[in-house]
């Protein structure tokens, strides 16, 4: 009812405000007291109409009033009750609420070390690799770090300061890996003559090896022998990583290969790390150049190695080092070095090699050293042959060597015979017992049956140089041998070249010192018969030189093409030339003799017996001759005919001497008594085999100026003594026609 009342006065007073009629205002108000006043009538009716229920309720809320007060009073007490135990409960739940927050915080922080903890780890793992210096490790160990781990958890701030540190602990491994390499460039470079050594001694104990093997089993001695090429790659396949060299290490107590000397794992090392690292190309041209410029300072000598066998030693030990390490390389890398490069380097290395050679053994004048610079060629050759280098200019280059070798032997064997030749007595060899006999003939070959038949003691007809030159040409023989073993030709070959050093030896060396010998001073008469006598029993010695070399090399002296000493030859020209230094010193000794003649061409008559000097003249003759019964017979005949020939002349000489203005008859009578004595002589036959009076020829001349002599010029003196002295002049001047015309004739 009120409500509508409300209702119907605001839509009056809606209506009246809104009304323009004059003194709507206040017709409103009236409207409006009017209408409350209905109202407060209204309200007052409404509340009398309550007011009994009012009265009631206040009644009841009157007696409720204490049990509300009892009921705030329990209520009050039982909130306190509750609030005091739910203190507990509150903190207990709080407790709970905290410990479930940081449960959840665990569970989180778990969760993320989990996801941490990996890359953690890795990183760790990182540093302990770069510690211990597994680089390569450590490079795969960032690469999964980058990958796989790092992406997980890169919002956090350790990861952002890892992933900035890749890149320098990178740069690092490089420059370490590089460090190393270049630590193990040096130390092979310092101990590549110890590699060297090493392998050369291993090819060394291998060819040993295969020649007894081959000696046991009957196979040919000249055969080529090389390493075996299998075993050699089965060792270095097995290599492992190994510790660097020590400078103090001189121990040998086990056999080591030449690889066991070096450690290459900082080459694998550093191919690997800049391999990974996209940059081996860059390691590679590094690497081959560094080793280029290595080679070049091993390929470079010493000034002075020619002057020992150790300065050769080293440089080859060098060199054999420094290939052994490439080869090493080129089998267990991948491209890191190829065989064309080893080819390549290794062929620029021979050049140098030869050349360096060549150089430094033309200096050599020792034939040992020579020989053992061989020996060395060969171990060499033979050590980098087995590693796979061609080697066959270096075999060719020990020819040129043999030759410089032979020549080297030429020399001193030169001075052996010269002191041989010096030493001896030159003559024949005395033998007191069958013992002393047997001695020589065991050095000699010489056979005679004649002297066999007679008793002790006896002499042989050699003097004592003879069996020391034959023993010194088989010495010789064994010295040129040496060279010739080891050059991997056949036993053919072999005798070809003994063959061809001792015919040099015999026609070059024996023969210069023989011719001389000959023509020295002191050797005299009987020492030109002794050498002559020497020079035949060594010529019939070079038959047996011949079987000595056919029993060294094993081939026969049948061979087609086998070669014969020249030493006929050179013990013809010996002798021929003996013989003609005999007849030089027969003319000067009888040149002396004629000089110390001292004619009287004035002298009134003859002593009536030969001149002294010319008797002495004839005594040394015959006793000369005595000793050219050792001699061929046609030298001995020739001499002796040379001799005559050349007295007849120097007697003939002096008639005709220019400065001999006068002869006396008594002095023409003299010098008859002396043509008259060597016509004598002439007879005597003071060398056996001349036939008839052909010794006697040698004087013809002077007989005829003899009979013309008493013929002619002793009339001319008796029919004119007035013109002695013309006549003289004429006489001499006929008899130097007369000798003229002689001479022609003959």
């Amino acid at each position: 009812m009120p409500f509508e009342v409300v209702r119907e006065t605001e839509s009056f007073v809606s209506v009246s405000v809104y009304d323009d009629q004059p003194n709507a205002h206040q017709r409103f108000m009236e409207k409006l007291d009017a209408c409350i006043r209905n109202h407060d009538r209204e309200i007052e009716k409404m509340c009398n109409f309550h007011h009994q229920g009012f009265v009631d309720a206040i009644t009841e809320l009157l007696k409720v009033r204490a049990d509300a007060e009892k009921l705030k009073v329990q209520v009050t007490d039982t909130n306190r009750r509750l609030q005091d135990a739910g203190k507990e409960v509150i903190a207990q739940t709080e407790e709970i609420i905290r410990c479930r927050v940081q449960q959840r915080n665990i569970t989180t922080v778990v969760e993320k070390l989990q996801l941490c903890l990996p890359v953690l780890e890795m990183y760790s793992k990182l540093k302990e690799q770069m510690k211990v210096k597994r680089y390569y490790s450590a490079l795969k160990t960032m690469e999964q770090l980058e990958n796989l781990y790092l992406p997980r958890v890169s919002q956090y701030r350790f990861c952002q300061i890892m992933i900035e540190n890749l890149p320098k602990l990178r740069e690092e491994i490089k420059e370490i890996s590089m460090s190393d390499l270049k630590d193990f460039l040096e130390s092979i470079r310092k101990h590549s003559d110890r590699i060297g050594e090493t392998a050369m001694k291993q090819a060394q104990q291998e060819k040993t090896f295969s020649t007894t093997l081959q000696k046991h089993n009957n196979v040919n001695y000249g055969r080529n022998m090389h390493l075996g090429r299998s075993k050699i790659l089965d060792s270095k396949n097995e290599m492992t990583l190994k510790r660097t060299f020590e400078e103090d290490d001189d121990h040998d107590e086990e056999v080591l290969t030449a690889q066991d000397l070096v450690d290459f794992s900082p080459v694998y090392r550093c191919l690997h790390i800049y391999s990974v690292l996209g940059d081996g190309e860059i390691f590679e041209n590094y690497y081959r150049k560094q080793r280029r410029k290595q080679a070049r300072l091993v390929l470079q000598p010493q000034s002075s190695m020619h002057e020992t066998v150790e300065g050769y030693r080293r440089y080859f030990s060098q060199i054999v080092g420094f290939f052994v390490v490439e080869d090493h390389i080129l089998h267990v890398t991948q491209g890191l070095v190829t065989r064309t490069y080893t080819d390549e380097l290794w062929n620029m290395a021979l050049s140098k090699i030869i050349a360096v050679l060549r150089t430094h053994s033309s200096y050599c004048n020792d034939p040992d050293l020579v020989l053992e610079l061989k020996n060395l060629i060969v171990v060499f050759a033979d050590t980098l042959q087995g590693y796979g280098f061609p080697v066959n200019r270096l075999f060719d280059l020990l020819f040129e060597i043999r030759d410089q070798y032979n020549e080297t032997l030429l020399k001193k064997w030169s001075g052996l015979f010269r002191d041989i030749f010096e030493a001896d007595n030159y003559s024949p060899i005395p033998v007191a017992n069958e013992e002393e006999y047997k001695i020589v003939i065991s050095k000699f070959p010489f056979q005679d049956s004649e002297l066999d038949k007679q008793s002790f003691p006896k002499k042989l007809p050699m003097s004592q140089s003879v069996p020391q030159i034959y023993i010194q040409v088989k010495e010789f023989i064994y010295a040129s041998l040496k060279f010739s073993e080891s050059l991997h030709r056949s036993s053919t070959e072999i005798d070809d070249m003994l063959r061809k050093s001792t015919n040099l030896l015999l026609t070059r060396t024996l023969s210069s010192c023989l011719q001389n010998l000959i023509k020295k001073p002191h050797i005299g008469l009987t020492e030109l018969v002794q050498i002559i006598i020497n020079t035949t029993h060594l010529e019939l010695a070079c038959k047996y030189l011949e079987d000595f070399i056919s029993n060294i090399t094993n081939i026969s002296q049948v061979t087609v093409h086998t070669a014969r000493l020249y030493g006929l030859s050179t013990f013809k020209d010996a002798r021929h030339a003996a013989e003609g230094e005999i007849y030089t010193k027969l003319n000067q000794k009888i040149d002396e003799f004629i000089q110390i003649a001292d004619y009287d061409w004035t002298m009134s008559e003859s002593d009536g017996r030969a001149s002294g000097y010319l008797m002495d003249l004839i005594n040394f003759l015959r006793s000369t001759f005595q000793v050219f019964t050792h001699l061929p017979g046609k030298v001995a005949q020739t001499a002796c005919m040379s001799a005559c020939q050349h007295l007849s002349t120097s007697l003939m000489q002096m008639l005709l001497d220019t400065e001999l203005k006068q002869i006396s008859m008594g002095a023409i009578q003299q010098f008859n008594l002396d043509v008259i004595q060597c016509e004598l002589f002439a007879s005597s036959e003071p060398v056996p085999g001349f036939q008839g009076d052909t010794l006697q020829l040698a004087f013809i001349d002077l007989r005829q100026v003899r009979h013309y002599k008493k013929n002619n010029i002793f009339a001319q003196f008796r029919k004119n003594d007035r013109d002695k002295q013309k006549l003289i002049e004429t006489v001499v001047k006929q008899l130097r026609s007369l000798v003229n015309g002689m001479s022609q004739h003959t």
